[in-house]
């Protein structure tokens, strides 16, 4: 089963793909993991992203689907992976399902998780992080039993800057412009499944269960 999530920043992505993983015991691939793992061993793959990346350049998207080719070539994904951040453009995308159809093979489910900008704004909005040991809670969702105050160890709650309304809106925008068209690509090859994401985790999980079987 090969599987890619697509959905807004905040729309629970992460989350959605640690539960497929559990389920359905294959790997959630993201390229950062990759990036670094092949600079690690010190790959020719991995020399060429480095020599990029050192030099404050984009990845190119040949090289980054070339390895992300290379790792879903691994034994742990022989049944199935799910990419989780890519392909985020249409040539990315592109490139992909040229060199999956060169092993013969496709993507079988491209899962959109679906919430407008003004619930993802706002679910992130609420969102707040213990200085001390990192526990999330929500303000309105998973509230502390004492506001401001963490429940596990007396930290103080801050709302991170990414989690910013502000920034929020800008990495929606460039979702928007760059991500986006990802929708329409996988609708026409007829594996785009799309979630209501403001069915919360187990509502949008049972949907994925259902979707996939």
């Amino acid at each position: 089963m090969k599987i890619i999530m697509l959905g807004a920043p905040g729309a629970g992505k992460g989350t959605h793909a640690k539960g497929i993983v559990e389920a359905y015991k294959i790997p959630a691939i993201s390229t950062g993991d990759i990036f670094r793992q092949n600079i690690k061993e010190g790959t020719e793959l991995g020399k060429k992203a480095k020599s990029y990346m050192d030099a404050g350049d984009l990845v190119p998207d040949d090289l980054v689907c070339d390895l992300v080719v290379d790792r879903i070539g691994k034994d742990d994904a022989k049944d199935g992976f799910i990419l989780d951040g890519f392909p985020r453009t249409i040539p990315q995308a592109e490139a992909l399902t040229k060199a999956l159809e060169a092993k013969g093979t496709a993507i079988d489910y491209a899962l959109d998780i679906e919430m407008s900008d003004d619930a993802i704004i706002e679910r992130m909005g609420g969102r707040r992080v213990c200085a001390g040991c990192g526990a999330t809670y929500h303000v309105v969702n998973v509230p502390p039993k004492k506001e401001g105050i963490c429940d596990k160890c007396g930290g103080n709650l801050e709302l991170r800057k990414d989690d910013d309304p502000e920034t929020v809106k800008k990495r929606l925008d460039v979702y928007h412009e760059q991500t986006a068209p990802l929708i329409d690509y996988y609708k026409k090859q007829g594996v785009l499944r799309e979630i209501d994401g403001t069915l919360g985790i187990e509502g949008v999980s049972k949907a994925i269960k259902e979707i996939l079987g």
